[in-house]
């Protein structure tokens, strides 16, 4: 079986740094391999082969650093040199040298990630390839552009990617929801025999807090929908979409944008929910029309104005004008003393608190807003009637 030293080669002079390496010794041969860590003669002890720093130097932390991750490379050549003996594979020292420089490129978490991100947009998974570029990036920033070994992620480097966004101002459910991803990632690379589980997880949130709703009253979406705002077409256009996601039951943003024409038949739109793939009918108001002939015929195959030219990336397109109508509704708040953020999402949850105030029983307002495994009164519903539903709806739109 091969065996490991940790060796240290020593520099021309006493005040310039050394470099630690690895001899690996199999079958009489042996193969060097160097690590990235540098240190001072004085901070090598020979005899016992290992890294000291005097206690009261301004090296020890980077010292205790530099021996954690000695520890982490160790384990990782001797995880590699027990799988190839358990395999009763014959094998050389280079060959466990080669694999382990392979496995220290191809199993950081950057480059993991990268892959793994690849091969969601390749499987046609956008949305979860954004999730996990969005977690990406926020740990990147975190550790300031340093990628880290997968198996060199414990309880400590957690516990401060926590506490950075905590001090970044960062909400609970933000926090968790990047958690939750690298977790997921985490033991990915547990089941590929990556790592050994280290449970780095277990001391970090990774719940999820109820956020505060934030819905109008009637009497506000009255306010927005009567607003002059001819003389600011992007002030009305953003008010105009606003308006229409709130006539259709709260629909979503991005299930807005994808509407085809052909989604309309015989007065009613029906689509399936890009979230949870349900599909909805909803009826087509003259209310609905009205706003949608102040614009141009959509010269693609979507009904609205939103993802309007042919040969772009849609999912770009949709996200930018996304962006620009919630920077243009924060605008239209402050003009009728909405206290909080005026956002797309508002329309949603507006309709259902109205809904649930015109005493609409709660069973239909979940149907109606297309919810499934979200919502947990959805578990107990039948699927309901879609003219129940229309006449609900009715009893809003009649109130506008």
């Amino acid at each position: 079986m091969a065996s490991i030293k940790v060796k240290f080669r020593h520099p021309s002079s006493d005040n310039h740094e050394g470099i630690i390496y690895y001899q690996i010794h199999h079958e009489r041969k042996q193969r060097q391999v160097k690590s990235e860590y540098r240190i001072f003669p004085s901070e090598w002890n020979d005899r016992d082969s290992k890294v000291i720093t005097d206690p009261k130097g301004d090296r020890q932390s980077m010292i205790r650093s530099v021996n954690e991750s000695i520890k982490y490379d160790l384990e990782r050549l001797t995880r590699i040199i027990h799988k190839l003996e358990a395999d009763g594979v014959p094998y050389t020292a280079d060959y466990v040298a080669d694999e382990y420089i392979r496995y220290s490129k191809e199993y950081t978490l950057f480059n993991f990630m990268d892959n793994i991100i690849s091969c969601l947009k390749d499987n046609g998974r956008i949305r979860t390839s954004e999730t996990y570029t969005a977690t990406l990036n926020s740990f990147r920033k975190f550790r300031q552009g340093r990628d880290i070994m997968l198996d060199c992620i414990n309880v400590q480097i957690m516990s401060s990617y926590e506490a950075w966004n905590r001090e970044k101002g960062n909400l609970p459910n933000t926090i968790s929801f990047y958690n939750r991803i690298l977790r997921a990632v985490y033991n990915r690379a547990v089941e590929e025999g990556a790592t050994v589980n280290r449970f780095p997880f277990r001391k970090v949130y990774t719940g999820i807090d109820k956020t505060v709703k934030r819905a109008l009253p009637l009497r506000t979406i009255k306010k927005i929908k009567s607003l002059n705002l001819s003389h600011l077409p992007s002030l009305d256009y953003a008010r105009d979409m606003f308006i229409l996601s709130f006539m259709l039951r709260g629909m979503s943003f991005i299930d807005m944008a994808y509407l085809k024409k052909t989604d309309l038949v015989d007065g009613y739109i029906t689509y399936r929910r890009r979230k949870t793939g349900k599909q909805l009918i909803i009826k087509w108001t003259e209310e609905m029309q009205a706003i949608l002939d102040k614009y141009p015929v959509n010269r693609t195959d979507y009904l609205l104005p939103i993802i309007k030219n042919h040969g772009i990336n849609e999912r770009c397109a949709y996200r930018n004008v996304g962006y620009n109508i919630n920077h243009n509704l924060k605008i239209i708040a402050k003009k009728i003393n909405i206290s909080f953020p005026l956002t797309l999402y508002v329309a949603r949850h507006s309709w259902a608190s109205v809904a649930r105030g015109k005493g609409i029983p709660i069973s239909i307002i979940s149907e109606g807003m297309g919810h499934d495994s979200e919502s947990t009164t959805q578990i107990y519903l039948a699927s309901l009637d879609t003219s129940i539903i229309d006449r609900a709806n009715s009893l809003i739109l009649k109130s506008l």
